[in-house]
């Protein structure tokens, strides 16, 4: 006798073919162009530095460079020059695009982006040019008779302001506004919503604006010779004319690593704002 065959009643699953996937491979194919840039262009430039800035002009491993550096007026001078002249212009920064971008966040006019355009407009022209373009009005109008540091700051100011704005705004553009109503309805008036609510949540933002202001105010010599009338020296300025007059690789490789580790802890200092979570305060 036949045997009978035994139809089994459990449904059949499809399990299609697994193609191999190109995708994983393909994004690794595009990392690479990246990685060879970084490399070239980021990586062993600052390995060369490195080099330079802990060697002598034989190739000897040494720290005269930076002994030089620290036991030279001039130099600390500059320094202490460039990070007055970076903290007045991140402050006048600070204080006049707070309130430009708290217009332009709650401003219904700014509904299309149109006010924002007005004060990014500036960024697209060329940055010697705007300089140029703001000096020869400051000398129209007489201001540029001032003290040369003063004109310095004014220029910085000018160039930098819309770098302050911007993350002030992205900022407080996205902020949670049941919050402010909330803190509304508790009994708080308008001050105490914004001290207790607003710029706290807002100091993300004020973190970044001051990172991206402070560190090229440093080094930003064209303004502090085009307002300056060349007889203000700076970090910027210092390393070029160890690059280029003195042809000393070294020690401008020093001072390099000096702003370097400035850079650094002001980067951790303005961080520690954007580590802790920010909330509104006791109302």
């Amino acid at each position: 006798m036949k045997e009978a065959k035994v139809v089994s009643s459990a449904p059949v699953t499809y399990q299609p073919e697994k193609k191999k996937s190109f995708l994983k491979f393909s994004r690794k194919q595009l990392c690479i162009p990246y990685g060879v840039f970084l490399a070239c262009f980021v990586i062993i430039p600052l390995l060369l530095i490195l080099f330079y800035a802990f060697t002598d002009k034989n190739g000897h491993i040494s720290l005269g460079n930076f002994v030089a550096f620290f036991t030279s007026p001039t130099t600390l001078t500059t320094v202490i020059i460039s990070i007055l002249l970076a903290l007045a212009t991140t402050l006048i920064c600070l204080i006049l695009a707070y309130p430009v971008a708290y217009i332009l966040a709650k401003s219904k006019l700014n509904k299309s982006g149109t006010l924002l355009l007005l004060f990014i407009l500036p960024m697209w022209i060329n940055f010697v040019l705007r300089a140029m373009a703001m000096k020869d009005l400051l000398t129209l109008i007489g201001v540029f008779e001032l003290n040369n540091y003063v004109n310095t700051v004014i220029g910085m100011v000018y160039d930098y302001l819309p770098f302050m704005i911007m993350p002030i705004y992205t900022v407080l553009i996205k902020m949670d506004k049941s919050l402010i109503e909330a803190s509304k309805d508790l009994g708080a008036n308008s001050f105490h919503t914004f001290t207790d609510v607003i710029f706290p949540l807002s100091t993300p933002g004020i973190a970044s604006g001051i990172t991206m202001v402070f560190m090229p105010t440093m080094t930003c010599y064209v303004i502090s010779d085009t307002f300056g009338n060349g007889l203000i020296t700076i970090v910027g300025k210092l390393i070029d004319e160890q690059f280029t007059t003195f042809q000393n690789w070294n020690m401008g490789s020093a001072i390099a690593m000096v702003l370097l580790a400035i850079m650094l802890v002001s980067m951790l200092v303005t961080g520690g704002f954007k580590a802790e979570e920010t909330r509104g305060t006791n109302l």
